[in-house]
């Protein structure tokens, strides 16, 4: 059987980097997978779910050209292949109001802060997945 994926989405190269250095230790059960935008993100979801395979979390940025990571988990969120899947966003500039559409429209399930502390997003994706 493979792996559940974790997706990663941001559109600095420097911040999957470090995103991925953080999730070193689940490399044994889950493929970590990066993406550099919505986009790209959309096109290796539908890969997966093409080959069989599942995702167990999406981890994404808020700002980043093109689609928002808000409403890009919007849009997970309302994929009825996708209703199982955990959603993490990362952001250092949300507002009161992106704040809210994520957690209504996007469902997300943990929030985290630029710069996060790597124990702490460590610790959320252990309960995620």
């Amino acid at each position: 059987m493979s792996k559940a994926n974790i997706i990663c989405v941001d559109d600095q190269r420097e911040v999957l980097s470090a995103i991925k250095k953080d999730l070193e230790s689940f490399s044994g059960g889950f493929n970590i997978v990066d993406c550099e935008s919505a986009g790209e993100a959309d096109e290796v979801i539908e890969d997966i779910l093409n080959d069989g395979e599942s995702i167990a979390l999406i981890i994404c940025d808020h700002i980043m050209p093109g689609q928002n990571g808000i409403d890009f988990l919007a849009k997970v969120n309302s994929n009825e292949k996708l209703k199982d899947v955990k959603k993490l966003l990362l952001t250092g500039l949300a507002t009161q109001q992106d704040t809210i559409k994520a957690i209504n429209e996007a469902q997300i399930d943990y929030y985290l802060e630029k710069p996060w502390d790597s124990t702490e997003f460590v610790e959320a994706v252990k309960k995620l997945v």
